[in-house]
């Protein structure tokens, strides 16, 4: 457990209790790289959400916050009123930078531009860290197309490439929930209202599963387009059963 300071860019200077792993809190090299807490447009919302880059802006990390009414923290010889508790856990950057690719796609009509004129948002200024985090020059063919022009990469976002890459993202989930142990057939029956006496672990139950973790990282209209992808029918909540009938009472007539 660490405790963090906030960047004062957000206006809210202070401190937090977090849980995250040492990579994140791992002590920068040089004094102008030390790890940010930033807000971020979320993937999918496109809500401002909080995020923290490690030092040097190398790696991302989701920031969730688990919060109880009258509770702080005592920290040394102080309390600290906020008492959330954040769970810091790394994540793709990938899917931040996805949300920015098909929005140019759909603005520029499918023009091909360097990532730096792309992942760029003038409410977030911190969004270029992306682009800084380690391995994304490298996977991020696996969204977008390519093309080089004298020494200089172009990219446009490709529905084909990234379907195939968020299959691989399902298929890797459900390989962890398995492997865990995680049963997941009654939280999906339970979560499209289907009833039944006995529930067991389907390969669709993990699938859909994995397909609705992932979808908290796309956008609702991509998330449509992957399940069709995966080739799971749309789930709609069944009609509802008639009454039981019951057996006409006969009432004997008064005299």
């Amino acid at each position: 457990m660490h405790g963090a300071k906030q960047h004062p860019a957000d206006g809210h200077p202070g401190q937090w209790v977090l849980i995250a792993p040492e990579s994140a809190t791992d002590p920068p090299k040089t004094p102008d790289s030390e790890p940010l807490f930033t807000k971020l447009r979320n993937p999918s919302t496109g809500e401002a959400t909080l995020y923290l880059f490690n030092s040097g802006a190398q790696q991302l990390f989701e920031v969730k916050a688990f919060h109880e009414e009258y509770r702080s923290w005592f920290i040394g010889q102080t309390v600290q009123q906020d008492g959330r508790l954040l769970f810091v856990t790394p994540m793709d950057p990938l899917f931040m930078i996805l949300y920015y690719l098909i929005k140019a796609n759909k603005e520029q009509q499918g023009k091909f531009q360097p990532l730096n004129q792309v992942v760029l948002d003038s409410e977030y200024p911190s969004c270029p860290l992306l682009l800084k985090c380690a391995d994304v020059k490298q996977y991020i063919h696996h969204v977008t197309e390519e093309k080089e022009v004298d020494s200089q990469k172009f990219h446009k976002y490709s529905q084909e490439k990234t379907l195939k890459w968020l299959k691989k993202k399902v298929n890797q989930t459900v390989k962890a929930l398995k492997s865990n142990n995680i049963s997941v057939g009654e939280r999906v029956h339970a979560a499209t209202y289907i009833s039944g006496k006995q529930i067991t672990d389907t390969k669709e139950d993990y699938v859909r599963y994995a397909h609705g973790l992932i979808s908290e990282y796309i956008p609702e209209d991509l998330s449509k387009e992957l399940l069709k992808y995966l080739g799971l029918p749309e789930l709609r909540s069944p009609a509802p059963e008639p009454p039981l009938k019951m057996p006409a009472q006969r009432h004997a007539k008064k005299k």
